[in-house]
């Protein structure tokens, strides 16, 4: 906005060729952008606002059709510079405005569905170009002065992929509280934990949301990082080698909102780095959102029933009437595949290509477009589900007792007697295998049974059986115990400012 900003104001502005070297030097860098104009004989020359008379004054902006100059006393007795020049900080306010004005007038065109694209204009950059120079005519021609489509589009798509990150960055926070949000409801019930999706022993159902909750704010970290390097400007690397004309890029960079310009220009106009490291961020968000759903299908099912989603959140069946499938969450699994193959084809994409720009990145726009899009459907769904499924206490709490979820506490209360770990757990494997046989819990065999594996049994053992005992027991930090959990709780409600 700011190289239009000052074209158009050196066209359409009916500022004073002073106040237009003052647009035109302003930086808060405090380099002028052309120093060329620092005498009022090359000014003219540059901007070609006049041509020299026989007595060296220039003729009047509004003297097109005077066939000579006003005298000197009518010059002094009209002038006004010698006072207003004062204002010269809000002329170049109001000169801003102005072409501001005139490029939103294009942008408006744009939003409203009006503009029309010319594919013979090739890409946006040459419309929106083509469309200044209809509004205001030939010095619409000097906006692409030390530029090129190369840096230009360079530009354009880091400005694009920082408000892309800005946006997932939000939506993933949306998930985060509504995961919390999930927890903060189910306090207490405990849930079988898997590995090998074999149960293996009893959580919080807040510890697993809240692993979510960790993991997507990994991925907010990542997005972060990929967002603090791509933030560098290229604008002004033209195509390759820079310009030899006296432009400021750190001016440009400044007003774009960028950290600095990028050292080299060929890596400014070449590197990709930025748009593969988001498309890889996306990807590992979409891994865990994967996850996420594959766990909600199964849990949906009725061979679990441990939640049920509404029908807000729910799809039916076309011939069998009686289903009520998790769909949502089902195509977030799908959707998976289309955000790292978006990664993959970047990556094919980018590696065999030489320095510098090259029509190959041409296709680098499609997948980091169906990326940003797919990954931020999939968060915003996702947050809709969590607020629209309830877990199934009464199931959970029936199904909790197989498994022998506790034996694990079981070799650690042996430990706890002196007991090496090892010797430990041979003995609660005597323990489960004596169980099997006689097709009762471990908080079920008399203490008889037990001291007939080993002696070191006591009755203090059946503080240590039965799941809530056994989660009771958890104490290490970051583990699956009330209190750890709590604590585990409280720090995600502050930090993302869940209020009630």
């Amino acid at each position: 906005m700011e190289s239009l900003v000052v074209v158009l104001s050196s066209s359409c502005s009916s500022s004073s060729a002073n106040t237009l070297q003052l647009l035109l030097s302003h930086s808060k860098t405090k380099r002028s952008l052309f120093p060329i104009f620092k005498t009022t004989h090359k000014r003219a020359a540059v901007m070609q606002m006049s041509a020299a008379t026989d007595t060296g004054k220039e003729v009047k902006l509004w003297g097109g059709r005077f066939e000579e100059s006003v005298t000197e006393t009518v010059e002094k007795f009209t002038e006004s510079i010698s006072f207003d020049k004062a204002l010269y900080k809000h002329d170049i306010m109001g000169s801003r405005a102005h072409a501001s004005m005139l490029a939103r007038q294009i942008e408006r065109r744009i939003v409203n569905g009006d503009f029309v694209w010319r594919t013979d204009r090739e890409d946006v950059h040459m419309n929106i170009e083509a469309a200044l120079t209809d509004l205001v005519g030939e010095a619409a021609k000097k906006l692409h002065t030390a530029r090129s489509r190369n840096d230009q589009v360079c530009t354009d798509l880091r400005l694009w992929c920082r408000d892309a990150v800005d946006s997932i960055l939000s939506r993933i926070k949306h998930l985060q509280v509504a995961l919390v949000k999930l927890a903060l409801k189910n306090e207490g019930l405990i849930v079988p934990g898997y590995t090998h999706l074999q149960r293996a022993q009893p959580v919080l159902l807040q510890h697993l949301l809240l692993a979510y909750v960790e993991q997507l704010d990994r991925d907010a970290g990542r997005l972060l990082n990929c967002r603090e390097r791509m933030n560098f400007c290229p604008l002004g690397a033209c195509a390759l080698a820079g310009t030899g004309l006296p432009i400021d890029r750190f001016m440009t960079s400044d007003a774009l909102g960028f950290t600095a310009p990028m050292r080299n220009s060929i890596d400014a106009v070449s590197d990709r780095d930025f748009v593969l490291e988001l498309l890889s961020a996306n990807s590992i968000t979409a891994i865990h959102l994967s996850r996420l759903g594959e766990e909600w299908v199964l849990w949906a099912s009725e061979e679990f029933g441990f939640l049920t989603p509404s029908d807000s959140v729910s799809t039916g069946s076309s011939i069998m009437p009686q289903k009520k499938n998790p769909d949502p969450m089902e195509l977030v699994r799908g959707k998976s595949a289309r955000v790292v193959g978006d990664l993959v084809s970047l990556l094919v994409l980018c590696k065999g290509l030489p320095h510098a720009y090259n029509r190959d990145l041409q296709e680098d726009k499609e997948p980091v477009f169906d990326s940003v899009k797919t990954i931020l459907g999939m968060l915003e769904v996702s947050a809709e589900f969590a607020q629209n499924i309830t877990f199934n206490w009464e199931r959970i709490q029936k199904a909790l007792p197989a498994g022998y979820l506790d034996a694990t506490t079981l070799a650690d209360y042996l430990v706890k007697k002196g007991m090496p770990f090892r010797t430990s757990h041979d003995i609660v494997g005597r323990s489960v295998a004596l169980c099997v046989s006689s097709n009762c819990q471990l908080q079920e065999l008399s203490l008889d049974k037990l001291r007939s594996i080993s002696p070191v049994f006591d009755e203090d053992v059946y503080e240590f059986l039965g799941v809530e005992n056994s989660v009771n027991k958890f104490s290490s930090y970051g583990s699956t115990g009330s209190e750890c959990v709590s604590a585990q709780l409280n720090y995600w409600v502050t930090n993302l400012g869940i209020n009630g």
